[in-house]
């Protein structure tokens, strides 16, 4: 993300204006400001194109849970932000989504020590309605950390 734009919401208002492909390479070239999770979790949208998009985290020891590992409540919100948005790329103007359904597999553990991870989404299929896609999440050597998948509802807004 550009620093230009900084953290921020989109007003609904501009978002119906737009088709998904359209707001993501907005947030992706820092025209249009980052929503404020990004911030909160240290994420920023890295890659962007028509039903696929990455985001990138470093994970860090105040994301920790009890066990001295990054919650697992990060890799989920993680893959639910790709999973949705690769969908949301697919969308036209005046169309939103929510999630209905995710599901996660954890695979490998974060620490401050496992480095930069990437979170892939890509669509498995959207239709009128309904739209599911994909997530995964991987180290900086392609390891596995976590996948999932998830069913989201279309709507007009």
């Amino acid at each position: 993300m550009a620093a230009d734009a900084g953290f921020g919401v989109v007003p609904l208002e501009q978002v119906r204006t737009m088709d998904g492909l359209t707001l993501f390479k907005g947030l992706l070239e820092g025209r249009l400001p980052a929503p404020p999770i990004g911030r909160a979790l240290g994420m920023t949208l890295a890659e962007v194109e028509r039903g696929r998009i990455v985001f990138v985290y470093t994970p860090v020891a105040d994301h920790y849970n009890p066990l001295g590992s990054v919650h697992g409540g990060v890799a989920a919100t993680l893959l639910d932000s790709v999973m949705g948005c690769c969908i949301h790329t697919t969308l036209k103007a005046g169309t939103g989504y929510t999630t209905v359904e995710i599901k996660v597999n954890y695979v490998r553990a974060m620490t401050d020590k496992t480095g930069p991870v990437r979170a892939e989404g890509k669509v498995i299929n959207v239709g009128s309605r309904i739209a599911t896609s994909e997530g995964r999440l991987v180290d900086a050597a392609g390891r596995l950390l976590a996948h999932g998948t998830t069913t989201c509802l279309i709507f007009p807004i």
